[in-house]
Order: C-alpha cells, then structure tokens, then sequence
C-alpha cells in the first residue's frame, strides 16, 4: 500500500521454528543477516484485513484470504547501515522500496490503519527493550 510503513514479515515454512523464519525472512526482504534476537511476544497476534484489501488479495492470490496471525521478534541489528539492501537475498522480488529508521511510534502511526493495533501490541510488549 502506498505510502504505509511497515515492518518486515513473512510465512514460515513446514517445520520450521517461528525463530528461524522471523531470521530468514529478515535475510530475504532487506538482506540482513547481522542480528540478534532479543525478545518474543508471548502470544500470537491476529489482524482482519478490510474487506478491499481481502478482494484484492483473493484476486491476486486465490482462496479465501481474511486475515493473518503473526508471532512477533524483537531483532537487535549489529551491523552497519550498508548491510541493508532492498534487493534482498535475490531470490524474490523486492517487497520495500525504502528504509528508514524510526521510533515505534512513527512506525504505528505510519502503519496501515488495520496493523496499527498488532504494531502497539507489539510495542507494547517489547517496551522494556525499547
């Protein structure tokens, strides 16, 4: 969605640990791969997409798209702005067009109204290592 921020995400595949695909996915979206994991929401968080945003999915993708759940990290990059690249791993097509750091509260404010809950649950829960 235009002009909507939003953090990096994506499935994990059969079998594997939520962990690794939080890593993985981090990897193939932004080309990080210097991080550590720090913190884990306890529980996993469900959003509904609106009913435009399910049609246009369902369009594009097929079956009966409603929603997604998610299981949250908190990553702590090490290393260097110059290891972020939008091109990913190359495996997929890019998914971000631009980066930028930001406080989590400019990330909710500039998150797409139907995330903004699960983003201020997630910034919740992360607060003490924020």
């Amino acid at each position: 969605m235009r002009d909507a921020w939003q953090i990096p995400q994506g499935g994990i595949d059969e079998g594997e640990d939520a962990r690794i695909a939080a890593i993985r996915e981090l990897k193939e979206e932004t080309g990080v791969t210097s991080v550590e994991v720090l913190a884990e929401v306890p529980c996993w968080l469900t959003y509904d997409y609106p009913p435009d945003v399910r049609e246009k999915l369902n369009r594009r993708w097929g079956t009966g798209w409603k929603g997604q759940t998610q299981k949250w990290f908190l990553l702590k990059f090490l290393g260097n702005d110059d290891e972020i690249n939008l091109l990913g791993d190359g495996k997929e097509k890019p998914e971000f067009d631009k980066w930028e750091w930001m406080s989590p509260e400019q990330v909710a404010e500039l998150a797409v109204d139907f995330k903004r809950p699960v983003y201020e649950q997630v910034f919740k829960a992360f607060a003490p290592h924020l």
